[in-house]
């Protein structure tokens, strides 16, 4: 589906756009995650932390100028296979700062300042700007978030998909492609826009929720989602209460509390990542239905189990595909 739209608002873009108008006028003078940056013309080539960030430069029509990657959570989406497939990836997980650094990028973008930032386990912004490597941090990692309260950060205000838009929209300004993000963008509006109508027409009003994850052990509490980041979004816009009541993103939250909220969905996380055994979502399957604590919940015992790209959890262009995921599966579980 994600396909089929966006090769349709990239022709309309095409057809009616002014090419003028699109232009960027360099130098181009932007404030990312309180850094000002300050760009002479459209980098030459990128480096990505973050799939999240790579699937936008993909989406853009960029992969030309992608020279590395890093940090994956899934197989890249399918219509970027070809693409990705003649990029260097530099690590599955966190690349070291040399390896980026060798590229010798125009730009280093950036999904989490967990990875380039402040406390930057990869390097801070500031190690990048001393060798004349500019970093962009997508917005949605600082868009009313703070970053200093652990790996993941607590959100202040709920997450908004405009943060996303904000990402492809700059990238599109930094790489002169205003008219293909302008694009994209309005794709995700319009599909988003259907999603939280068909939503709505679902009628929930009692059932609750719980995302999970991984865990750092199988038999440890779990990362869930927090009520604020892109899993509580999804939530507010089908109706669904979050059992987890915390801003963090993604705390670590007792079976024992979440069996007591009992939740009436359970949506587990598949990735690729295998950083955890818990990040394999088979074993997440047959811990829930072997587990004497969660295999009382309601959601287990009936079978109300939505299994959801890990990628799409966290902010991405893949968030719009995971509400119509969501939006597909929870008719049959008669929830109204």
């Amino acid at each position: 589906m994600f396909v089929r739209s966006l090769t349709v608002a990239l022709a309309c873009a095409t057809g009616f756009a002014s090419p003028v108008m699109a232009e960027t006028t360099y130098p181009l003078q932007l404030k990312n995650c309180g850094v000002d940056l300050t760009f002479q013309k459209a980098p030459d080539s990128v480096v990505t932390v973050g799939q999240a960030a790579t699937e936008i430069l993909y989406a853009l029509g960029l992969g030309d100028k992608v020279t590395g990657t890093s940090v994956w959570f899934t197989e890249v989406l399918p219509e970027f296979r070809e693409t990705n497939a003649r990029v260097a990836r530099l690590a599955d997980n966190d690349p070291s700062f040399e390896s980026v650094v060798a590229k010798k990028p125009g730009l280093v973008a950036v999904q989490y300042e967990w990875h380039v930032g402040p406390q930057g386990i990869v390097a801070t912004r500031e190690q990048f700007a001393d060798v004349g490597i500019p970093t962009y941090v997508l917005p949605a990692d600082c868009w009313k978030k703070d970053n200093s309260t652990g790996s993941d950060g607590t959100r202040s205000a709920m997450f908004e998909m405009a943060s996303i838009h904000a990402g492809v929209t700059q990238l599109g300004q930094i790489f002169d492609v205003s008219d293909r993000a302008d694009a994209l963008v309005a794709d995700l509006k319009a599909r988003e826009a259907v999603a939280i109508e068909k939503a709505r027409a679902l009628d929930l009003h009692d059932a609750s929720a719980v995302f999970w994850f991984s865990s750092a052990e199988m038999d440890v509490d779990p990362y869930v989602a927090g009520r604020k980041g892109p899993p509580g979004y999804m939530m507010e816009k089908l109706g669904l209460k979050n059992v987890v009541e915390s801003d963090e993103e993604w705390p670590t939250v007792s079976w024992e509390t979440i069996a007591r909220a009992n939740p009436s969905v359970i949506v587990i996380a598949r990735m690729d990542r295998r950083r955890f055994e818990a990040d394999d979502y088979e074993k997440k399957l047959a811990f829930l239905k072997s587990d004497p604590v969660t295999r009382q919940m309601d959601a287990v015992k009936n079978n109300r189990i939505v299994i959801l790209d890990a990628h799409a959890m966290d902010p991405s262009i893949r968030n719009v595909t995971a509400l119509e995921t969501l939006v597909e599966a929870l008719p049959a579980f008669g929830l109204k």
